[in-house]
């Protein structure tokens, strides 16, 4: 039967569409590649892709394996995973920069002083991408924000915490060049409609009936706090626990006029996976911190 070595392999053709790009990944030539994803089919009787002179396509018989062969390499991955005392190795985590903005940031800190041999590799992107990306397994799980829309079966969201949402408005608007007028509404500047967040703000204004005259939209809750600062906008955001809101004088916070919304940030990772040990530990450590 083939090695976890050729399970990985074919893993990584599905995922990056491309026997040289999933070489690259894994450390092999495009040709060893080939070959071991040439042996896989052989053993098993089955071809896996539909084969052009320029393409590579996954067929049904391989989409069907791929839930398969990752709950094969995670059983394998997990072996002896309870026998350690100590949390080691490598775990691959999505995160919202705004997270380690928040948080999840203190609580990252603290696991690699506990643990100095885990080894997290963060990758920075947005909810909806990074739910793709653990679903085929290029990510072991991810810090993100609750989904508007009900998840895949094969993945669980784990609530960490929360945090309020905001309006936020610049001590001082800027006033149009040659005039000291500030009379003028400031425009709203909004976080993309289409990301989780973007849903969350929709809500948020919805929830209470807010009149708002769009300007901006942008995907970072980062660079909207600046853009805020400058006195371009106002805009609403989650109230980050790593920002000293409070001594800031460029910018002033309003709670909510009605009813209060959060941002709920938790873990998100397929429901089997080899790096369980460590995602628990981590649900773990960061609950016991709140």
């Amino acid at each position: 039967m083939s090695s976890i070595k050729i399970l990985k392999n074919f893993l990584a053709i599905t995922r990056h569409k491309s026997v040289a790009a999933a070489a690259r990944e894994i450390g092999l030539t495009a040709a060893a590649a080939g070959q071991q994803l040439q042996q896989l089919e052989q053993e098993i009787g089955i071809e896996l892709f539909d084969r052009t002179k320029r393409s590579l396509t996954l067929n049904s018989h391989g989409r069907s394996l791929i839930e398969p062969i990752q709950e094969i390499i995670a059983r394998y991955e997990a072996l002896g995973s309870n026998l350690k005392t100590n949390l080691s190795g490598t775990i691959v985590l999505g995160a919202l920069v705004s997270t380690l903005m928040g948080a999840f940031g203190k609580t990252l800190n603290e696991l690699k002083h506990n643990y100095p041999e885990l080894e997290i590799k963060l990758i920075a992107g947005l909810s909806s991408n990074f739910l793709d990306q653990v679903i085929d397994g290029s990510l072991d799980a991810a810090i993100v924000t609750e989904s508007p829309f009900a998840l895949p079966q094969n993945v669980q969201w784990t609530e960490l915490y929360k945090e309020p949402m905001i309006l936020i408005y610049p001590s001082t608007p800027k006033s149009k060049k040659g005039s000291g007028s500030t009379d003028k509404p400031l425009p709203f500047i909004r976080f993309e409609r289409n990301t989780w967040t973007g849903h969350l703000v929709d809500q948020t204004i919805r929830a209470n009936k807010l009149k708002i005259q769009d300007g901006m939209e942008l995907n970072s809750v980062e660079a909207i706090i600046e853009l805020v600062r400058q006195g371009l906008g106002y805009s609403i955001v989650p109230k980050l626990a790593n920002i000293a809101w409070a001594s800031d004088r460029q910018l002033k916070i309003q709670e909510l006029p009605g009813k209060a919304i959060y941002r709920k940030v938790g873990l998100l990772e397929r429901k089997k996976h080899g790096r369980q040990n460590i995602t628990l530990a981590i649900k773990q450590h960061f609950l016991s911190t709140l």
